[in-house]
């Protein structure tokens, strides 16, 4: 059957939004230092944080453990985004105001508007809506447990906590290196938001993401784009009221911001695994349809293994993808190679 199309409407999508902030960087700081399952994953090395951590005061290692215990960076950044703050002074003053089952509310994770009856609920301390909020979450590692945390805490030790976790982090991690770390944030944040004009919405995302492929949802309207360093290279994901937000590692070029001739690493990535003909005959085969390792293998009568390095190098530099057992190339991967190569040249 034929269809002829009767609209111009175009496929809805998100719109991109842009924050940085050091009270970010110290959220995320701390988290970063009490998880123990990813430390060793961080681009800064086990012993920077093991030292780092050796040098805090008793009260300030007290309050990680608490942070360690019952994942309280993740109210941290609920919080955050809930009375965004410019400055420390006007967090605490914001963590302070709120009345103790709104600060609950804000602090539980958001999971989808039709739940937002059950958050309110668990709020208020009901555990009828504690479990079922539980029971919904089951297959995030920590919400079950921190649900149960923060809905049956002591509503001003969890405010003396925050306050005070965060004042000492910032006060002692954020405040010696305040003025990088702002020229670190602020020009990764400019770049992203000058390639926010040449780029489509899930373009610009891949892009700042290192390769993250986000589609549209239908109860998203906005991506929040925040730049950070200290958890580099992971992304962090999160899901506010009609927002999803990455948290994003800074590029390299942003580590130094006075040297217009530091390319990003995903520029050199992708440049140097399109620099070899095998390669390049691969990305050839994937941009007419998706094949399987043994397809490839026949197709360029080389042997396996030889293939399954190579393909190794194209997912490292985020051109390829595997999805189902077949590799693919990434969307509009080789048109934002382009954006991204006369981003670097012009910029100055």
């Amino acid at each position: 059957m034929e269809i002829l199309q009767a609209t111009s409407r175009k496929r809805e999508t998100y719109e991109v939004q842009f924050s940085y902030s050091s009270l970010w960087e110290c959220a995320l700081g701390i988290a970063a230092v009490t998880n123990y399952r990813l430390i060793n994953t961080l681009e800064k090395p086990a012993s920077y944080w093991k030292k780092l951590r050796g040098s805090f005061s008793g009260n300030l290692n007290h309050h990680l453990d608490y942070v360690e215990k019952n994942n309280t960076w993740k109210a941290l950044l609920q919080l955050l985004h809930q009375h965004e703050s410019n400055t420390l002074d006007e967090f605490c003053k914001s963590v302070n105001l709120l009345e103790g089952i709104k600060l609950k509310f804000t602090c539980l994770p958001y999971i989808g508007e039709k739940f937002q009856h059950i958050r309110e609920k668990a709020a208020e301390g009901k555990e009828n809506a504690i479990l079922e909020l539980q029971q919904i979450t089951s297959d995030n590692p920590f919400f079950p447990q921190y649900i149960n945390f923060i809905s049956k805490t002591d509503t001003q030790k969890l405010k003396d906590h925050l306050i005070e976790v965060m004042t000492l982090w910032y006060e002692t991690v954020i405040i010696p290196e305040l003025e990088l770390t702002n020229q670190i944030l602020r020009t990764d944040y400019e770049s992203k938001k000058k390639m926010k004009l040449k780029m489509s919405p899930e373009e610009l995302v891949q892009w700042a993401t290192g390769g993250i492929n986000y589609l549209p949802e239908p109860s998203v309207h906005k991506v929040l784009l925040i730049p950070q360093y200290v958890y580099r290279p992971w992304n962090i994901e999160a899901d506010m009221e009609d927002t999803k937000v990455f948290y994003y590692p800074v590029a390299n070029e942003s580590l130094s911001p006075n040297d217009k001739y530091m390319p990003n690493n995903y520029l050199v990535l992708k440049h140097k695994a399109l620099g070899e003909e095998i390669r390049l005959r691969i990305v050839k085969l994937l941009s007419e349809r998706d094949h399987s390792l043994q397809e490839l293998t026949e197709q360029l009568n080389t042997g396996k293994t030889t293939i399954h390095h190579h393909l190794k190098i194209l997912r490292a530099a985020k051109l390829v993808e595997i999805m189902e057992g077949k590799y693919s190339l990434k969307a509009n991967v080789i048109e934002q190679l382009f954006k991204e190569l006369e981003q670097y040249i012009k910029q100055s």
